[in-house]
């Protein structure tokens, strides 16, 4: 046997994750809004990339051959820069003269034409801009002022300013004593309430404009973990009163507004906007009742191959350089156009066939919604478990139950009392909000009594199991609903308060 160095020959498959490969599996995973700023990307880089509706033959032809690419996309640029000069020039002078003298006109400005800031919406002011506005008014002294200005420094959303005056009078290099008169005066700023340290104070400060903090208010005030508790009897001894005033008084808290600087500037929820729309449909030929889904195309970008654009930067392209970058763009473009069309159509196959599996629950509700994994929807349209999670990864449907992420549909299973069947666990969670929801206030259901409940209904279900989806969906102990139960307020106290945990969380919401 021979024993050394020797070079041997040998060959192996392996699988190449190619970078167009890459961009089309990022593509696939995206939401319409990652989408939408990609594509926002690569139209600044590509000049032969243009945005606009598609229309019979402006597709791209990707059989068009195209000529290797560059090694340095860079140095190529830079050679390519003066055909791409030249043809803009004959672009524009060839669109000019067809326009005529009209095409001067149609590119100045009428005199008629609205100013821009005509069509800016009135928006309220911020609570920054109104601050500073009152502290115009309310001092004239530049040292006040000083103070006045760390203070608005430390306001929140709502309001508060738990700055600690001491910090603040060694920062501006002033007495305590005029942090505090500072202060004090900037809780006169209207909404009552604002550069309130505590929540406590923010209400002592609106009931002490309504002329209602008298000393049994300011117990309340001091003792809201009590309110909070719902420790009746021990809170109507410390405000001392009786039970017809505390109700009165829990009923003037609730008028109360615990976030002043709510009131002020604001960015409203945008709704989700989604990738598809389902539609009731009827079968020409069977008269069936059906669904038909489609791309929601106001949310996709629409994007084009210039042809005309790159016939133009051919013919100026003289150097090998400069044709080289041209088919490179041309090369790219038509692979993100196709990639795009490809994304489309694995969205629409993985939807329609989620929507045939799921149909009782388009037509019944979520109590109808089925057990259903990834694999269930791989092996059906034959596509890979990691494509299908790829695809319903913050997509939306718009279905007339309402807006879904497609990883709605996918639920877990728990047993039935019938023999090999199942229910789904989504269905399950809806179930326990209808029980919880129809409940006596004074007698709640506790989680034993819900198994005993879905159990009769056929549902095979453990107590700790109940208990994991009640607390899931926010819903406190049947406890503590008693305890809200007698307060009477449990579902009218300001949601603010919930801070202090005066108020308790809300229910999840339902598709049925």
């Amino acid at each position: 046997m021979r024993i050394g160095p020797s070079l041997i020959l040998t060959s192996r498959q392996t699988l190449a994750m190619t970078p167009q490969l890459q961009q089309a599996i990022k593509l696939l995973q995206f939401s319409h809004l990652e989408l939408a700023a990609f594509i926002q990307q690569e139209l600044e880089k590509n000049p032969l990339l243009t945005e606009g509706a598609v229309e019979d033959g402006q597709a791209a032809d990707t059989d068009t051959p195209v000529l290797e690419a560059p090694t340095d996309t860079a140095d190529a640029l830079a050679a390519a820069a003066p055909a791409l000069a030249d043809a803009d020039e004959r672009w524009t002078r060839e669109h000019a003269d067809r326009g005529g003298d009209g095409a001067a006109s149609r590119v100045g400005q009428r005199e008629d034409a609205p100013d821009a800031l005509d069509f800016v919406a009135d928006r309220p002011r911020s609570l920054a801009a109104y601050v500073l506005e009152q502290l115009d008014i309310l001092f004239s002294d530049a040292a006040e002022r000083r103070i006045a200005l760390k203070l608005a420094e430390g306001l929140d959303e709502a309001g508060y300013c738990r700055l600690d005056a001491a910090v603040v009078a060694e920062a501006v290099g002033v007495e305590l004593a005029r942090v505090e008169a500072v202060w004090t005066r900037l809780r006169g700023i209207e909404p009552a309430g604002l550069f309130a340290r505590t929540l406590a104070e923010c209400l002592a400060a609106q009931l002490a404009e309504r002329n209602r903090l008298d000393p049994a208010m300011k117990a309340m005030l001091d003792n809201l973990d009590l309110v909070a508790a719902g420790e009746l009897t021990q809170l109507r001894r410390r405000c001392g009163v009786d039970e017809e005033d505390l109700r009165d008084m829990l009923a003037e808290l609730r008028t109360l507004d615990p976030r002043p600087g709510q009131a002020f500037e604001f960015e409203p929820i945008q709704p989700v906007a989604p990738d598809l729309v389902l539609l009731p449909a009827k079968d020409a030929d069977t008269g069936e009742e059906g669904w038909h889904i489609e791309l929601n195309t106001d949310a996709l970008p629409k994007v084009l191959v210039d042809r005309n654009y790159h016939a133009i930067l051919m013919k100026g392209a003289r150097a090998k350089p400069e044709r080289d970058f041209v088919a490179e763009r041309f090369q790219s473009a038509n692979w993100l156009v196709k990639t795009l069309e490809q994304r489309a159509t694995t969205i629409l196959k993985v939807a329609r066939e989620i929507v045939r599996q799921q149909d009782a629950f388009f037509r019944q509700g979520v109590s109808a919604l089925r057990p259903l994994v990834l694999r269930d929807i791989a092996i059906a349209t034959e596509l890979h478990e990691s494509t299908v999670s790829r695809v319903t990864s913050n997509k939306y449907i718009a279905t007339p139950r309402g807006i879904f992420e497609l990883k709605y549909f996918f639920t877990s299973a728990l047993p039935a009392r019938t023999p090999g069947a199942t229910v789904s666990s989504e269905s399950v969670r809806s179930r326990i909000r209808h029980l919880v929801g129809a409940e006596n206030a004074q007698h709640p259901l506790s989680d034993d009594r819900i198994v005993d409940l879905l159990k009769g209904e056929g549902i095979e279900i453990a107590r700790r199991t109940v208990a994991k989806y009640r607390e899931a969906m926010r819903i406190p102990s049947s406890a503590e609903r008693r305890r809200l139960g007698r307060l009477g307020m449990a579902r009218s106290l300001p949601p603010a308060l919930s801070n202090t945990a005066l108020a308790p969380p809300m229910l999840a919401g339902s598709a049925d």
